[in-house]
């Protein structure tokens, strides 16, 4: 028996020593952890159980035969990230560059089945090659199968891919259909095609960074929602993001205890709204005064900033939070910030995670790059995301609710549960003075009868009241007890219960 343990202990280490000490050290070299080091890093100390340690890949061509490293360039298993299960799987750059074999892919397979049939989240640690060139169509049959159970598991667990090195050509198809995707800022990095061949097809010069890099990925394409400095802040705050979200769509969403009271008031809040209506206020600082803790983990606060998206928690349980940002664009829905927000929307009603919406809205943003961008497709979406989501929904309007895109914000009209509104709320078709110039269009030479058609107008149109009077809004309430009003809302609605008609799914506008 001695003897078998020892050569059980020999090969455990031999698959835990990768590619070998002089690989490690150039995975070191570049400022990245080793794929069993980012475990350690991401996991609950003691809580990993590693699966498939020894499956060795199949391959005989181009002297594969002679190479064979125990795991196969991925790490596999499940573990507790304060205390709550996931599943997880780590790709070994020190091993065959952290290629996809046939092999390595039946290991992420098996895993993200079981995530499935026991309801845990999913979460990727990418770092590879790409596919294994020599395994030809073996490795392309690989990706596809990961790609399939990406599909399958939407919507069933949550999908975090976490981006901590090259992920280029077929292997960005996993993380892109995932919910959630981070990356590392100088190391990580994700394209379909590389510079070369950008070059040679385009003539385009452009580096690995610029083409595919954390910054040009969350600030440009909206691909990836953060990008952190190193992969230890990365690894932290994807334990800390981890804690807002449920297990599966069959799991309650984790509560927090918290000694923040529901009943806090926030007298400063009073003093949000400029008396200027075209000047702009800061949304994240409502967010901040009115969540638990000030505690807000924004997504994508780079990329079509005029919207804000994020987790938080109200009286200890997580709320999705979609909002409009007055200083940037002067909070306008665009092609961007529908498409950001609609994604985020959809998530939250996979989960069964309460919506807050907090809308200043002037309309959607005018031009003809946005019109031929397809804005109303685009639009919609948002649109479309609001309408069928079945969730608790609490909206607020705090200033401006103008034309469709007062509709579209979860609006009453969207089956919004509770929709509530500041006396500072401008609810109407347009603001005062591009209404009065089309109503009375005649009075445009004289500017002193314009100028009282408007103050006309804002009087009767520019307030919540209507609104109210014919119940889109339930309530006009008082800045400084948002949070108690919004707190009750939510705790009515933990059991509420609403179904779409049977479909065998929607076709969302694309």
């Amino acid at each position: 028996m001695q003897d078998v343990l020892r050569q059980l202990e020999e090969k455990r280490a031999a698959a835990r020593i990768g590619g070998g000490e002089k690989r490690i050290a150039a995975q070191h070299g570049k400022g990245k952890l080793t794929a069993r080091e980012r475990l350690d890093v991401l996991l609950d100390p003691n809580s990993f159980e590693e699966w498939d340690m020894y499956v060795e890949h199949r391959s005989s061509d181009f002297g594969m035969a002679e190479q064979k490293i125990p795991g196969d360039g991925v790490v596999t298993g499940y573990g507790t990230i304060n205390g709550r299960l996931v599943f997880v799987f780590s790709q070994d750059f020190t091993v065959f560059g952290g290629s996809l074999s046939e092999a390595h892919a039946e290991k992420i397979c098996k895993i993200m089945d079981q995530a499935m049939r026991v309801g845990a989240p999913v979460i990727g640690l990418n770092d590879s090659g790409g596919a294994r060139i020599q395994e030809g169509v073996a490795s392309l049959a690989g990706y596809a199968d990961v790609f399939q159970r990406n599909v399958l598991a939407s919507g069933v667990v949550p999908q975090i891919s976490l981006i901590m090195g090259p992920c280029a050509g077929g292997a960005v198809y996993s993380p892109a259909m995932t919910d959630f995707i981070f990356m590392v800022k100088d190391s990580s990095y994700m394209f379909v095609t590389g510079p070369d061949v950008v070059k040679t097809v385009t003539h385009e010069s452009v580096t690995q960074e610029e083409l595919g890099g954390a910054i040009t990925h969350t600030t440009r394409s909206g691909v990836a929602d953060l990008a952190f400095e190193n992969d230890v802040e990365a690894l932290l705050q994807l334990r800390r993001f981890v804690d807002f979200l449920p297990a599966s769509n069959r799991a309650a969403g984790p509560v927090r205890p918290t000694t923040d009271s529901a009943e806090r008031a926030e007298a400063s809040l009073d003093t949000l709204i400029p008396t200027n209506p075209n000047k702009p206020y800061d949304m994240k600082e409502l967010i901040l005064k009115i969540v638990d803790d000030g505690d807000f983990f924004e997504l994508q606060p780079s990329f079509a900033a005029n919207i804000i998206t994020g987790f938080a928690r109200m009286e200890g349980a997580t709320v999705g939070i979609v909002a409009n940002q007055p200083l940037v664009l002067a909070g306008c829905l665009d092609i961007d910030s529908a498409r950001k927000a609609a994604r985020f929307v959809r998530f939250c009603d996979c989960f069964e995670i309460p919506i807050l919406t907090l809308v200043d809205v002037p309309g959607f943003l005018p031009g003809t790059a946005q019109e031929f961008g397809g804005i109303i497709k685009h639009g919609a979406k948002l649109l479309f995301a609001f309408a069928e989501a079945t969730v608790p929904k609490v909206t607020l309007i705090t200033r401006k609710a103008y034309g469709g895109a007062y509709d579209v914000m979860s609006s009453k009209h969207l089956r919004g549960d509770v929709n509530f509104a500041w006396p500072s709320a401008e609810i109407a078709v347009m603001g005062p003075k591009g209404a009065v110039e089309i109503i009375f269009r005649g009075d445009i030479g004289d500017p002193a009868k314009l100028e009282a058609r408007t103050e006309e107008y804002r009087e009767k149109f520019a307030n919540p009241f209507i609104a109210a009077s014919r119940g889109f809004i339930d309530d006009v309430i008082t800045p400084h007890g948002t949070r108690r009003r919004i707190c009750r809302s939510l705790a009515m609605l933990r059991e509420k219960k609403l179904g779409n008609p049977w479909k065998k799914h929607d076709n969302i506008p694309l």
